[in-house]
């Protein structure tokens, strides 16, 4: 594959990125003082130790340091927990975590090289599902879904920042944006979807026409969205830029038997 031509009014990460957290729920200390012990689906090993609001302590395969993070409750025992690493800054690890279910999942991204990519976008995203060592897991496993295909939603981030998605697929959907820098702008991108639990869902999205990609928690029992960005700006700086929206259901597409969607 080649890369896609770039529009030349194409917008960069940063002209959208800007103010696009005003309407993100608050950090919370909650997990200050606290360990966990994480086991995954594929055998990786995570600890964390969470020494302040915005550090945490980690041992993964034998490596150590401690990172600026970030946590959010965005549910019921619910945290949305952001790590970068100063000694990997093309890489960052996101964990949706219940401490009373014990059910976990890691979205790890990485950003690639355009030779590395070879057409395709250039932040990838692994997903593995796991769980808390100590708690017997009281929720089904995290897991790809189809759940979402079919609505078109518009999410609010800030009273300059409002985009209309459309879930095509279970691997790709459409936005455009209705308020703000990208007026007019919209694309189809590579996406995947996880069901959390009820109601409550992992989006994540990769872009093809600048490098940056996403990852959302959508709490559709609050019609809420908490999330960030990762990407490349214009002048070629990494950025790891937080981001949420109040969500607006606007319709939903059903699909005739035999005719649905991949």
């Amino acid at each position: 594959m080649t890369a896609q031509p770039r529009p030349a009014d194409w917008k960069n990460y940063e002209d959208f990125a800007d103010g696009i957290d005003h309407n993100r729920l608050p950090r919370t200390d909650a997990l200050v003082g606290m360990s966990f012990a994480l086991s995954f689906t594929d055998g990786r090993e995570l600890s964390l130790r969470f020494e302040a609001s915005d550090a945490v302590t980690w041992t993964d395969d034998g490596a150590s340091d401690t990172d600026w993070c970030e946590v959010i409750a965005v549910a019921q025992d619910t945290y949305f927990i952001d790590l970068v690493f100063k000694s990997r800054p093309r890489e960052s690890d996101t964990l949706v975590v219940n401490t009373r279910t014990g059910r976990v999942l890691s979205i790890y991204a990485t950003i690639r090289s355009a030779e590395e990519a070879k057409g395709d976008p250039r932040v990838d995203q692994a997903f593995r599902p796991g769980t808390i060592s100590g708690i017997s897991p009281s929720a089904p496993e995290p897991a790809e879904t189809r759940d979402l295909i079919g609505l078109r939603a518009h999410f609010t981030y800030s009273p300059n920042h409002v985009y209309e998605h459309t879930y095509l697929s279970s691997k790709r959907y459409a936005w455009q944006n209705l308020v703000g820098v990208q007026r007019g702008q919209g694309d189809v991108d590579m996406a995947t979807t996880y069901k959390f639990d009820d109601s409550l869902y992992v989006f994540t999205f990769r872009e093809f026409l600048i490098p940056v990609a996403s990852i959302f928690f959508y709490n559709l029992i609050d019609n809420r969205s908490t999330g960030k960005f990762l990407g490349i700006t214009g002048d070629g700086a990494i950025a790891n830029n937080p981001a949420g929206a109040f969500i607006r259901k606007a319709s939903m597409t059903y699909y005739s038997p035999g005719q649905e969607p991949v």
